[in-house]
């Protein structure tokens, strides 16, 4: 609706993650690194975490393309809330492989006999599952024991976890200390600091085709980080309704007025900060294993 008036090609703030807007960070980079690095090394397990909003799904979106590109085949469970058997008939569905078989024991032997081929060739393969906050404990202990598909010296499948911090205080629990020791690696994603909030929606603009000064003000950019603390989610969410207001009311930019009022409708409180996210409010990386930060 507002792309002609204000000179863009596409609209900048969609909130759906879309790898084209990534906006590349030092710890983002790392992230990548750290996520890449564990599949090459067959590392395991690898688990990425962060509140709601910070980047997690756009940066699955992206190791899923570079895991594309380099012909690794992986199975993306994106909603965990399944049972034992479900889950083992998405994974294998997910990896092309079939198993006319319903109990449990056909079904991990199918996976492990396509393992073992992959590992024969060289090749090794990822299984991710996005909102793992979402698992239950006994399907968290059961994905463990994937990791038991192993040759004397390697992991034959790399698993990612991803979720929100409720996903770390899960695996405190006593009962998944067998899980919790097996994470290799551990990455966190945090919301951005004022400064990388200017430069990510520069950064948007510019990726839709806006050239020139920024649509927003410097008093609108750093009502847009008050209010949004730097989430992404939330700083799409507040100028892609503040460049529709702009729109209607026929303006050529976005003032700290209108950020303020899209916020006040939306019901956000800049006093609340996000679980997870410390004063500074960077979007930052968080690992152990061979990856410093």
């Amino acid at each position: 609706m507002y792309v002609t008036h204000f000179g863009l090609k596409e609209k900048p703030f969609n909130v759906t993650p879309d790898p084209r807007f990534l906006f590349a960070t030092k710890e983002t980079e790392e992230a990548l690194a750290c996520l890449t690095y564990g599949v090459m090394d067959r590392r395991g397990f690898i688990e990425l975490t962060g509140e709601v909003g910070t980047g997690k799904t756009t940066i699955l979106n992206i190791f899923l393309d570079w895991l594309r590109d380099s012909k690794i085949p992986a199975a993306f469970v994106f909603n965990p809330r399944l049972d034992l058997l479900e889950f083992l008939d998405y994974v294998l569905t997910d990896f092309g492989l079939q198993c006319e078989s319903l109990t449990k024991g056909q079904k991990l032997s199918r996976l492990n006999q396509w393992l073992l081929q992959r590992y024969k060739a060289n090749e090794t393969a990822v299984l991710i599952i996005d909102e793992a906050q979402c698992l239950s404990m006994e399907l968290l202990e059961e994905i463990r024991l994937l990791t038991n598909l192993e040759t004397q010296t390697e992991k034959l499948l790399q698993i990612v976890l991803c979720g929100q911090p409720e996903l770390e205080e899960k695996l405190r629990d006593p009962r998944l200390r067998q899980l919790r020791q097996r994470i290799t690696l551990r990455c966190r994603t945090r919301a951005l600091t004022a400064e990388e909030t200017h430069n990510y929606v520069s950064s948007r603009l510019a990726k839709a085709g806006r050239e020139g000064n920024s649509l927003f003000s410097p008093e609108a950019i750093a009502a847009i980080h008050k209010h949004s603390l730097g989430v992404p989610r939330l700083i799409n969410m507040l100028c892609d309704h503040a460049l529709i207001a702009a729109y209607v009311e026929g303006s050529l930019s976005v003032s700290s007025s209108c950020v303020d009022g899209i916020a006040a409708e939306f019901d956000l409180c800049a006093d609340e900060a996000p679980g997870g996210a410390d004063n500074q409010g960077q979007e930052g990386i968080a690992s152990n294993g061979d990856l410093k930060t």
